[in-house]
């Protein structure tokens, strides 16, 4: 495949916070040696900029109207989806079976004019095709890691844990902190809850003890922490929100996922030159 110049657009970048989407959007970028700019940064004049390069799309809810229809109008682009912005609430769990109805749904000529729009799994890709009706959608069917944060992964699987529950302690209504909680103490689980805005801190945090217990209220794409622990060993206790959980290699944990991931370097990056040279 030919180099080609890469520009990567989001609302946030890994500097303004230490996200799930950031952590793999950062590692695609540093793949793809693509420049990247903030989506509420980037008017007209600045797009026509980037007239020679091929774009990355990833959480666009800052981009305004006008770019977006510059885009889908004159630029070869994909979109890297960690949700669901083709819902106005973003949030399939309100209907019934997952499905929104038509009047909600928003961004359709957006999506539909992708080269490719790229989900975190099966899970995922199932929800959006019930509520656009598209076929340009590729299953990532995990995340990305950097190299050194799998070592430390691989690093943290082989300490000797605690026979305790972990639970997430998160401000975000739809982690369900306050009911995961309450549901460990009406069942008598011993368990820490834990949270550090430092990445390296929280995995070591969360390898701490040998039972994970995370029950979101919303569908999670992937759940990039409940990879994050069976990759550490961990047992992990969820409810059917969890995208991964639908992966063939979901049974796999410690280095074997370690392992499984690592090799999505290379595929993910493959994958999408590919579809943007298509």
């Amino acid at each position: 495949m030919s180099k080609i110049k890469i520009l990567y657009i989001a609302d946030l970048l890994l500097q303004d916070v230490v996200g799930g989407g950031e952590l793999n959007d950062h590692e695609l970028c540093r793949l793809l040696s693509a420049e990247k700019i903030r989506s509420h940064e980037l008017t007209l004049e600045c797009l026509r900029k980037y007239k020679n390069h091929n774009l990355i799309i990833s959480n666009f809810v800052n981009l305004r109207q006008e770019v977006k229809n510059e885009i889908m109008l004159k630029y070869n682009y994909v979109i890297y989806e960690h949700d669901h912005k083709y819902l106005a609430s973003r949030n399939p769990a309100t209907y019934k079976d997952f499905l929104a109805p038509k009047e909600q749904i928003i961004n359709l000529d957006f999506y539909k004019q992708a080269k490719c729009v790229f989900c975190q799994s099966s899970f995922h890709q199932n929800i959006m095709k019930k509520n656009i009706q598209i076929e340009n959608i590729h299953n990532v069917s995990g995340n990305l890691w950097s190299k050194g944060s799998l070592q430390i992964l691989k690093i943290l699987s082989r300490k000797e844990k605690k026979d305790r529950y972990t639970v997430l302690n998160s401000k975000i209504w739809h982690k369900n902190t306050a009911e995961t909680a309450f549901y460990c103490d009406k069942k008598g689980f011993a368990y820490d809850l834990i949270s550090s805005n430092d990445y390296n801190e929280f995995l070591s945090l969360l390898s701490g003890n040998d039972k994970f217990i995370f029950l979101p209220k919303t569908p999670e794409t992937l759940s990039r922490v409940v990879v994050e622990a069976r990759m550490m060993g961990i047992k992990t206790i969820t409810n059917k929100n969890i995208g991964a959980s639908y992966e063939p290699w979901y049974s796999t944990k410690g280095v074997d996922l370690i392992k499984y991931m690592e090799a999505k370097h290379t595929e993910v990056k493959n994958e999408v030159l590919r579809r943007l040279n298509e």
